[in-house]
């Protein structure tokens, strides 16, 4: 199983009052090439992207965090906002010397990516946006969006052993047999108040407004059968922003990089040589 290749610390707007002054980051890094960095959903770390860490990295160098609060990667401030996740994952990039990257992230991780591009566009060479939301309030109806905010207050109020944020639609069918473990050991270090902090953002969030000034190429990556952020979603991005190719995976649920990991990486692969970075 992938282990954390290091840790850097990195500043948090320490000007804020407040404020956090820095935060060690744990990331994954693997191969040689144009980076591309990817940002996991919330109740995971930077293992959720092993497969791509794998394949992709013949060609890449792929990075993956552990965002503040999950894996290897200090706790969370209970002040941390939306900014301050963008903020880290800046500092995360300007540490490794990997901008203007490629810069993917899945359900939460795409709120996250799509902040650090409206703050710090000119880390941004290209979007990968999969099973993503413009925040839950950007992207779902008002009346989704307090179900889900009630179940997952009802998740973290359950006993320890009860404990289980493997939320029904992630997976068109049942996880793939080779990733039950990893999906396992992830659960196990789930951190319940950095997750109860990450999805009140989320729930909170509305970045609808960035989508039609996002001008860089940006492939929009789903499920055909996402039913955490339903194609409509999709379609909606689509249609906002400027420059975006979508391109839906049959028979695949929500976490389209374990689902359908080969589907996902020919995708990924096609996009990112299609769009170099500059220079």
């Amino acid at each position: 199983m992938s282990e954390p290749t290091g840790v850097v610390r990195v500043d948090v707007d320490a000007a804020r009052l407040g404020g956090v002054d820095g935060l060690d980051v744990a990331y994954r890094r693997a191969g040689t090439g144009p980076a591309l960095v990817l940002v996991h959903g919330a109740a995971e770390d930077g293992r959720v992207w092993t497969p791509q860490l794998a394949s992709l990295s013949d060609e890449l160098t792929v990075v993956a965090w552990d965002e503040p609060g999950a894996g290897a990667s200090d706790d969370v401030p209970s002040d941390f906002t939306l900014a301050d996740y963008a903020d880290c994952l800046a500092g995360l990039i300007r540490s490794l010397g990997v901008g203007p990257a490629h810069v993917g992230g899945l359900s939460w991780g795409s709120t996250v990516v799509l902040e650090l591009y409206r703050r710090h566009p000119g880390l941004v060479s290209t979007l990968v946006l999969t099973g993503a939301y413009a925040g839950w309030k950007g992207s779902l109806p008002a009346g989704e969006v307090v179900a889900r905010v009630d179940g997952v207050r009802r998740l973290l109020a359950a006993p320890p052993e009860a404990f289980d944020p493997m939320f029904p639609g992630l997976f068109a069918a049942a996880p793939p047999a080779e990733f039950v473990p990893l999906l396992d050991a992830m659960t196990a270090d789930v951190r319940p108040a950095s997750m109860r902090t990450a999805l009140e953002i989320m729930a909170e969030a509305d970045l609808s407004t960035v989508l039609p000034g996002v001008v860089v190429p940006t492939l929009l990556l789903w499920g055909e059968q996402d039913a955490r952020s339903p194609l409509a979603v999709a379609r909606t991005m689509e249609r906002a922003i400027p420059d975006a190719t979508l391109v839906v995976i049959p028979g695949c649920g929500h976490v389209t990089n374990l689902d359908r990991p080969a589907a996902f990486d020919r995708a990924v692969r096609a996009f990112c040589r299609d769009h170099p970075p500059p220079g």
